[in-house]
């Protein structure tokens, strides 16, 4: 389609200036036209259309790009995505008029042609992965995730871009259907996608990992694939060890990054939930072989791979959601002052039977003190004591679980609004399960003392377990 001139108006739509002229579409900032009397409605928010490029050149996955954004787009909601305003009849005038949003796209930082600081590194990468986990709770694969695709706001979070190529667990995937060879872009695109397989929300995760080692590097780990071969050797390869590249490179951040990157999807994070939870908490990074090698993979190890890819059968993946509450992260409150041995008997087993039907669950111990407590006794004056002492605590109460094959970390919040310091990090951390005591107030003061529980239930974005004491120690000590 032609370039359209700032004045022209299509279904009720003004264009203002063209914002960006590509191989694929044109965008066009816009605003309501005005009507018969002269009078203009005003917007709540500004607007942005997409008019996608359809020649007689284009190839059919054009078309159907545009039927699966116009298809996905009305569905999906949150602050990672843009607001959707309307649609063109694809048979008239094809169209998509959204949510324009300020900010700068990922490839702004890679074009800066410096290194960046490994926490700016991970400040990116985590704002990028809680908006995929975002998108797979909504049973949305994005599958393009790449930097021109990811919008960096003012306020650091971010917004996913292009949903052409996109799966919705719930409506038919046009683009598997239609076409029969790997959709994607070269550098970005996982194993599993190669081979056809589409709908998996560790798909994503590869390609945040790819990402990754460009902000990290400055290169791309599999370099620029230009045929159905090339792209298929990420089945069995492992990239150069960013740690080879620059040296400066901290283990932690490279653990991240390969095991993003993996070739096999069971061995990357089982979320994108997780693996913002690393980057937001990167000191609690458990460190493996991966995170410190300066040497590439051997030839011997690539040749065996090379023999389980050529015979190897991807599996539909579940819905998004399914999948990822397969593998939640669960937060337990663990009191520190007015708590029976019997709450803390309690709220372990309960974390146990949760941990115990998940596995690849992830557990974060919580407890809240107050501001005051910093300075409660003598013998611990310092904040950084204080803390230290309550870190060992939560230690020891979870020594006698069997946590080999979870991730745990520790954290000692402190606030004087309990109940509010336990819901906002349930918020910014993707917490999929809260795990607390009940009160043991009665139900007629629970009408008029809103507890901490209480708080927490009606307040927090996840499932909330109350757990009752329920080892009478008292007859026990009897006995």
């Amino acid at each position: 389609m032609k370039l359209l001139q700032p004045g022209e108006v299509i279904d009720g739509f003004e264009m203002e200036e063209c914002l960006h002229a590509g191989g694929m579409a044109h965008i066009y900032k816009v605003g309501y036209a005005p009507a018969a009397d002269g009078t203009r409605r005003e917007p709540e928010f500004p607007m942005a259309m997409k008019i996608p490029r359809m020649t007689a050149g284009d190839g059919a996955e054009n078309i159907i790009s545009f039927e699966i954004e116009q298809q996905i787009m009305p569905t999906l909601t949150g602050p990672h995505v843009p607001r959707f305003v309307a649609a063109g009849d694809l048979s008239r005038i094809p169209y998509l008029v959204m949510e324009y949003v300020q900010g700068q796209t990922l490839q702004h930082w890679l074009d800066r042609g410096e290194p960046l600081a490994p926490d700016e590194i991970a400040r990116l990468g985590a704002a990028m992965a809680k908006a995929a986990h975002s998108l797979h709770r909504q049973n949305v694969c994005h599958l393009d995730l790449k930097p021109a695709n990811v919008l960096i706001r003012p306020d650091g979070a971010a917004l996913l871009l292009d949903f052409g190529l996109s799966c919705h667990g719930h409506y038919p995937d046009l683009l598997a259907e239609e076409l029969r060879k790997a959709v994607g872009s070269p550098i970005w695109i996982a194993p599993e996608q190669v081979v056809g397989v589409r709908g998996d929300p560790r798909s994503d995760v590869f390609a945040l990992g790819v990402m990754l080692y460009q902000l990290t590097t400055g290169a791309t780990p599999f370099g620029e694939p230009a045929t159905a071969g090339g792209m298929r050797q990420r089945l069995w390869m492992d990239p150069v060890p960013p740690r080879k590249r620059r040296p400066d490179v901290p283990e932690w951040l490279q653990e991240v990054i390969l095991r993003c990157l993996a070739p096999v999807a069971a061995e990357r994070y089982p979320s994108a939930a997780h693996l913002a939870f690393d980057l937001t908490h990167t000191q609690d990074i458990r460190i493996t072989e991966r995170g410190r090698q300066t040497q590439g993979t051997g030839f011997v190890a690539h040749f065996k791979r090379w023999l389980r890819a050529a015979g190897m059968q991807y599996q539909p993946s579940p819905l998004p959601s399914q999948e990822i509450e397969q593998v939640p992260i669960v937060m337990v409150a663990v009191p520190y002052k007015d708590v029976s041995d019997a709450t803390l008997y309690s709220l372990r087993e309960a974390v146990s039977r949760s941990l115990g039907i998940r596995p690849g669950a992830r557990l974060a111990c919580v407890t809240v003190i107050g501001t005051g407590d910093t300075n409660a006794t003598e013998s611990h004056k310092s904040e950084t004591s204080v803390h230290r002492w309550h870190l060992t605590r939560l230690q020891q109460w979870a020594q006698p679980l069997d946590l080999s094959d979870h991730q745990t970390s520790f954290h000692v919040l402190e606030s004087g609004d309990v109940a509010d310091a336990l819901v906002k990090y349930a918020e910014g951390n993707q917490v999929s399960m809260v795990i607390l005591g009940a009160a043991t107030h009665g139900l007629q003061m629970q009408r008029f003392v809103a507890t901490v529980p209480i708080k927490v239930a009606m307040e927090a974005p996840c499932t909330v377990i109350l757990v009752k004491p329920n080892l009478p120690f008292e007859q026990l000590a009897a006995a």
